[in-house]
């Protein structure tokens, strides 16, 4: 028997495209009719916008690959017996390495998702993306998108071209977990390797390895496999925040925390126009005496600054070594740096000024 994930590998092996299970009956032998019913298979909209999963090797070295190299299309064709899974479009929205992923790329993936439900063109969305960004995309679409369908996002770790390459297998888990009822209502999701993550718990926790993605502090939604989709926590209510009319979000910094840390970073942020400063700080959310005096500074200037923390595992707690209330100061809970940004520059575009009030939204569902 060969597996989904033995597949492609089999094909490059024999030199051909794909290869795809073959049943026969013996000799003289005539199959018995069997009655099918006609089953309409769901409608996933694939879009793809680049990253690992459509790279191609390069000579530089033995690992080294282009990424954005191979088309949506492409990809769909390498992924053996997703045809069976739904009925599928794909469309092109960029082919960029997600580290060069930009808003304007998410708006376009936002304002697509949202026509696509609003006409009732698909009953869920899949989108393929580089891996080094993917949780920030996943996090900004969740905030925005409002409504119960699937959308997935997945990628690999290995481009296209590589001897045991993970992305037609995520991709097919991927289609399969869109297009299982059971994932209505839960938010975007991410799925690769055989685990299915919600966009808020999700991080990339290792540069190189397969199963690079983790939930540290929620844990895994579910798990993914060619034959079951199951899910292990229940739906929760998602908020949903709108989207600029402009297409513009507000400057906000990230300002990392370290040992003999000052306060020039802080001070250069507000100076150059953030309207929100998010300190990856040490521990439970710490910095240094002179930097919390920057913070002071910011703050009494109008900029909201958000605590979180550059330890991957953890929420960060209101007022323990830092008196949170004294300062005005939002904490991140369990919103890594980057997740922590995009939240605050979404509450920023749609009006939220009030430290306390942002302070909800950051703690919404704890």
């Amino acid at each position: 028997m060969v597996s989904v994930r033995g597949l492609p590998i089999l094909a490059a092996i024999l030199g051909v495209a794909s290869v795809m299970p073959v049943f026969s009956h013996a000799e003289g032998a005539s199959a018995p009719p069997v009655a099918h019913k006609q089953v309409s298979l769901p409608r996933v909209l694939v879009l793809a916008t680049g990253g690992t999963i459509s790279g191609k090797a390069d000579t530089r070295s033995a690992i080294g690959y282009d990424a954005g190299a191979v088309t949506g299309e492409q990809l769909i064709a390498g992924v053996p017996g997703v045809e069976k899974l739904a009925q599928l479009q794909v469309e092109q929205i960029s082919n960029i390495a997600s580290q060069n992923m930009n808003s304007q790329v998410w708006f376009k993936l936002a304002e697509r998702i949202r026509q696509a439900f609003a006409n009732n063109e698909v009953d869920a969305v899949v989108i393929t993306h580089g891996t080094d960004t993917m949780e920030e995309t996943a996090f900004f679409l969740d905030n925005v998108i409002g409504d119960a369908r699937p959308v997935i996002l997945t990628g690999a770790m290995r481009p296209s071209t590589a001897i045991s390459a993970d992305g037609p297998a995520n991709m097919y888990e991927a289609v399969k977990v869109a297009a299982d009822p059971q994932a209505r209502g839960r938010g975007v999701l991410v799925v690769l390797n055989d685990e299915v993550q919600s966009a808020r718990g999700v991080s990339k926790m290792h540069t190189t390895a397969l199963q690079t993605f983790h939930s540290p502090n929620l844990g895994p939604v579910g798990y993914v496999d060619p034959a079951s989709v199951r899910f292990v926590a229940p739906a929760k209510p998602q908020q949903h925040l709108d989207l600029p009319v402009d297409h513009t979000l507000p400057r906000v910094q990230i300002v990392y925390a370290h040992a003999d840390m000052d306060a020039q970073q802080i001070d250069d942020a507000v100076k150059n126009g953030a309207r929100g400063i998010v300190i990856a700080g040490m521990g439970d959310g710490n910095v240094s005496t002179d930097a919390l005096a920057g913070i002071e500074r910011a703050t009494k200037s109008g900029v909201i600054v958000v605590r979180s923390t550059r330890v991957g595992n953890g929420f960060v707690n209101r007022d323990v070594e830092v008196d949170d209330d004294h300062y005005g100061l939002v904490a991140s809970m369990d919103l890594n740096p980057q997740k922590a940004r995009i939240l605050l520059q979404l509450l920023l575009a749609n009006g939220k000024t009030s430290a306390a009030d942002i302070q909800k939204a950051f703690s919404a569902g704890f």
